[in-house]
Order: C-alpha cells, then sequence, then structure tokens
C-alpha cells in the first residue's frame, strides 16, 4: 500500500453517519451505543480475514508495531490514517524501542519511554512503590506493545490519582494511548501524535472461528475497559478500521470528543 493513498476511515464515514441518523430518534443513546456495539463487533471480525487477530493461546496478545526509520511527511494530518513507516522516533538508536523504562523528573513527573512489553506494568508498579507519593504525572513517549500491560499500567496510575501526559513532540501509539486512559487529568502536547491501529498476532494455529471469538471477546474488554476509565468506547472504531501496518493520529477535536484528553494542550510539556 502506498503512502500517496491511504486507505482507512474518513471522518464523516459511514459510522458518522450512523450515528447521526440514530440520534434524531433516539434522545437516551440506547440506540446509538447499540449500533456501536455492532460497528465494534462487525470490525473485529472483517478482521480475522487479513489475519489480524489475537492467537487461541493468549487473546489479548502483544500488538506488534510496524513502525520504521522514516521521516514524517511535512503534510502530516491528524485525523486521517497513515502508514506506521511515517512516524519517526526521537532518537536513531533504537532506544525508542527498548523496553519501557522511569526516569522522574522535574515537578514529580516520572518519564515513561519505551514499548509496553509483558512485565512493563509491573516495573511500573515497583517504581511507584519505590518512588512513594513523589510522581504526580506520567509522561508517554512510547509505541505501545502489550495490550495487557497497558490496561493494567492505566489501573495502576488511576488506583494512585495520578494524571498523565505525552509531551510536545512525544509518541503515544498502538496500546499507549489505553495507557494514557488511566490519568485522573489527561493532557497532550501541540506537538505529540497519538496513533491507533489494530491489534494482531500469530494465528498460525488457530481456527478462523476461534479467532473471531478472540477477537470479538478482546474487543469487548477493550470497551468496557474505556468505559470503566471515562473514555467513550467508539474511539477503539478508529483502531479497528485501521490496519496494524498503518496509524491512525487521532486530531485534537477527537481527542476531545472521546475524552481521551481531559485538559487543553499544554505545549512544550
Amino acid at each position: 500500500m502506498s503512502a500517496s493513498a491511504p486507505m482507512g476511515i474518513r471522518r464523516g464515514g459511514p459510522a458518522a453517519g450512523a450515528t447521526r441518523y440514530l440520534r434524531r430518534f433516539d434522545r437516551n443513546g440506547t440506540m446509538r451505543w447499540a449500533a456501536r456495539g455492532a460497528l465494534l463487533g462487525v470490525a473485529a471480525a472483517l478482521a480475522i480475514e487479513a489475519g489480524m487477530v489475537p492467537d487461541r493461546g493468549n487473546p489479548a496478545a502483544a500488538i506488534e508495531t510496524a513502525v520504521h526509520e522514516a521521516a514524517p511527511p511535512l503534510g502530516l494530518r491528524a485525523g486521517e490514517p497513515l502508514p506506521a513507516s511515517f512516524l519517526q522516533p526521537a532518537t536513531a538508536n533504537g532506544e525508542f524501542f527498548q523496553p519501557m523504562r522511569f526516569e522522574l523528573a522535574a515537578a514529580g513527573v516520572l518519564a515513561a519511554r519505551g514499548s509496553i512489553g509483558p512485565g512493563a506494568a509491573g516495573r511500573l508498579d515497583a517504581e511507584l512503590q519505590a518512588r512513594g507519593g513523589q510522581v504526580r504525572a506520567i509522561a508517554f513517549d512510547s509505541p505501545g506493545g502489550s495490550l495487557d500491560d497497558a490496561m493494567a499500567i492505566a489501573r495502576l496510575i488511576r488506583e494512585r490519582g495520578i494524571d498523565t501526559r505525552v509531551a510536545d513532540g512525544a509518541i503515544c501509539a498502538s496500546s499507549c494511548p489505553l495507557a494514557l486512559a488511566g490519568g485522573v487529568a489527561r493532557s497532550v502536547g501541540a506537538g505529540s501524535r497519538i496513533g491507533l491501529h489494530q491489534f494482531y498476532a500469530d494465528m498460525a494455529a488457530t481456527s478462523s472461528a476461534q479467532a473471531m471469538s478472540d477477537a470479538q471477546m478482546t474487543t469487548a474488554r477493550i470497551s468496557r475497559y474505556l468505559a470503566e476509565m471515562g473514555v467513550d468506547p467508539a474511539l477503539w472504531l478508529h483502531a479497528l478500521d485501521t490496519p496494524p501496518q498503518w496509524l491512525y493520529f487521532l486530531s485534537s477535536e477527537e481527542m476531545r470528543r472521546y475524552r481521551l484528553v481531559t485538559m487543553p494542550e499544554v505545549a512544550g510539556r
């Protein structure tokens, strides 16, 4: 797939049209939520055709991000799908893709940089216990990784009443936005990039029926999790609509509308 002809969801597409139509007859939101649930299920099932579903042994298998060293296009626009190869890490030495590590900066901000591999949540738990009450906010710069660990990280953050942010110029992609959702207050820098795409794993030993079941269960679990965090589950439609080798970069308006952010953008933070 070429960079000049991106395929994926478009603002004002079928999902948005269906929601607007239902809103005319449904003041309490019941029909809209039913429609959203149906859309999520259909999108998850269709992903099976491309082999983009978790394997039988681990329905919430780690996301493998397809990120390469390539300069982002000058005309990068949020609210559109783009090849993940356009995502340029801040460092050229591969540090961005190493296991997530933590460093306490000024004003109680804990920098969390690197991939969210299995065990990342446990390391964060140990870090927070060692720091006592010093940590007031966690700043992510991550290509994502494990769904399970991203959600576990978010719950640790929420339990401790900590804020989350993505600093100006930093990246939070793949499963990282699920971790970002854990903050009591959530903000992103004006120059940051927040990207979503489909989850997937090796399904060589997985039947189509089992793969469909796993995909639907994982999608339902993510939807419940987002609602638990106070984020609109419709956010995940952008992930389901975007192949894993691409990323859907959320616009500022979308982040506010889905309640992924609760605070205004803060440049340079």
